[in-house]
């Protein structure tokens, strides 16, 4: 063996063992953060092909004979049709951006902007699973699939280390048609990319959501007098006697972009939300569950 195929193996081993010794935490805070979400209470039950029933609904001009419940008519003054609850399987795509900026923190006591997107991705994944759903990560060439092992199959695929720009763009290889689909990055790039995407996604019928995920350094910008701004993987630097002076007008440029983002997602029947990586994810989790479910009436 050559020396380089020597160094090869040794750096894909030490990444393997490197991943290996991640996914159990990774897997820990996705599951406890899915159990916070009651399927009983927030489940995607909606009308359509199945056997189960759901409700009855006066009857509308369109309906046929065939769909009236004549029983249940019988006992009203109206015609009645009988629904039954959706049991085709669904499709999330997920697609969590690990450019480099998203390995920012600004504390010891924060998870970094992509631990924080990776553990709602999972956990998404999980509720997803558990309700009878397909899912898959967008920047894989495979379909969506359910159960246990596309979990571990996911969770090891988003910790595996990719050579990446300062920052992500989504660049999704599938997303079935009429799937839905989630997006979460710091979004503090260029948007060009992002708007192709949902303008692709929009043509094959796939609605979602994007997350934004921010560190509060990022949201408040807390720093004064000199301070020397480097991007995580040391492609831009600035230096400045005066950061505080900065303040105003970096925050009008980040509520300009956070509009953007919602101008793009609005034009394509997508959502918004932004989330804190100082804040709980349970309440960015069940925004998001409750956003795919009515991206999906």
């Amino acid at each position: 063996m050559t020396q380089a195929a020597l160094h090869t193996a040794e750096t894909l081993r030490s990444r393997s063992e490197a991943v290996a010794g991640s996914l159990p935490a990774l897997l820990a805070d996705a599951q406890h953060l899915a159990a916070t979400i009651l399927l009983g209470e927030h489940g995607r039950k909606r009308h359509g092909m199945g056997d189960e029933f759901w409700q009855y609904r006066s009857a509308e001009a369109g309906d046929s004979l065939r769909a009236i419940d004549w029983r249940r008519s019988a006992r009203a003054d109206g015609l009645y049709v009988r629904q039954s609850e959706w049991k085709a399987a669904q499709s999330v795509m997920i697609g969590v951006d690990d450019g480099q900026s998203m390995g920012y923190s600004g504390a010891r006591t924060r998870p970094s902007k992509l631990r924080r997107a990776q553990t709602l991705a999972m956990a998404l994944a999980i509720l997803a699973v558990r309700g009878g759903e397909r899912v898959g990560l967008t920047h894989l060439a495979e379909p969506p699939r359910s159960g246990e092992a596309q979990l571990m199959r996911m969770a090891a695929a988003l910790m595996e280390e990719r050579e990446t720009a300062d920052y992500g763009v989504p660049s999704p290889q599938i997303l079935p048609a009429g799937s839905r689909a989630v997006f979460l990055s710091d979004f503090l790039g260029d948007l060009g990319p992002l708007e192709r995407a949902l303008g692709q996604a929009a043509d094959r019928g796939v609605k979602g959501a994007l997350v934004q995920v921010l560190d509060p350094d990022e949201e408040s910008f807390p720093f004064d007098g000199r301070t020397v701004f480097e991007s995580m993987g040391g492609g831009l630097r600035f230096e400045t006697l005066k950061a505080g002076g900065l303040r105003a007008v970096y925050l009008r440029r980040l509520a300009a972009r956070k509009d953007q983002l919602r101008q793009i997602a609005a034009r394509t029947g997508w959502r918004y939300h932004c989330h804190h990586t100082s804040d709980a994810a349970e309440p960015s989790l069940l925004w998001l569950y409750r956003a795919l479910e009515k991206g999906a009436s």
